[in-house]
């Protein structure tokens, strides 16, 4: 079975017997993060994030533009390795999704850290991306390695435009972040679009928050739905 349909058979099984998160920092089982009908669990601007239909909505508007990017953070327990699977729909401009990540302001809900990176223009989509931190680690398409001293050597695995007509803007996609103590993977769709092996201490994270990324800047909506946490395989 893929481990998307994985992930869905999942979610039922974790409602039907009314499943909660433990504390730990590493799950033990697949876990549901989002309970489909609030965001119970969640803290963010209330005026920027909803829940229609069973998503989790971010939304701007041209009247109130974004100064600075802005999350929807998860409030359970700070995973260090696991699987995360989700899906999403971007309609324009650019969002991603933090994982090992820190509250920066807790009240601006800012947040630094690992990004995996979704984009209406795809260019970035797949892409991993340090947020407040050391920018582009990895481009669709690459597997880098950091060393100590933060030097990164960069290995071709796949052509990151062909990876590019995998991904569907405007439509459903599913994601897979897998961090498994230094070693992050992205996947769009069953395909790994990037990969690092972050060696450099003081830099590289090993566990910190999940959260969703709303853009500053033109007006977007981005949906997420059907979030699970799994044990790291």
């Amino acid at each position: 079975m893929p481990r998307f349909a994985t992930a869905l058979a999942a979610l039922a099984l974790l409602a039907s017997a009314g499943f909660c998160q433990d504390d730990s920092t590493t799950p033990s089982e697949s876990v549901s993060l989002f309970n489909g009908k609030d965001l119970s669990g969640w803290i963010g601007r209330a005026d920027l994030w909803s829940v229609e239909d069973g998503q989790i909505v971010g939304r701007t508007v041209a009247e109130k533009p974004l100064q600075q990017n802005t999350f929807l953070i998860y409030t359970g327990s700070e995973p260090s390795d696991f699987e995360l699977t989700f899906q999403f729909k971007i309609e324009n401009t650019n969002s991603g999704v933090q994982y090992r990540s820190k509250i920066l302001d807790k009240e601006k809900f800012v947040v630094g850290g690992y990004q995996a990176d979704i984009d209406f223009s795809n260019r970035y989509a797949g892409i991993l991306y340090e947020e407040k931190g050391r920018g582009i680690l990895a481009e669709r398409g690459q597997s880098v390695t950091i060393d100590e001293q933060g030097k990164k050597t960069r290995k071709t695995f796949a052509d990151g435009a062909k990876l590019g007509n995998g991904i569907h803007p405007g439509q459903w996609n599913e994601y897979r972040i897998v961090a498994k103590g230094n070693h992050l993977q992205h996947f769009i769709n069953e395909t790994m679009t990037a990969e690092v092996f972050d060696n450099q201490p003081g830099k590289s994270a090993s566990s910190g928050v999940i959260a969703f990324q709303l853009h500053r800047g033109d007006p977007m909506v981005v949906r997420f739905k059907n979030i699970v946490l799994h044990p790291a395989e």
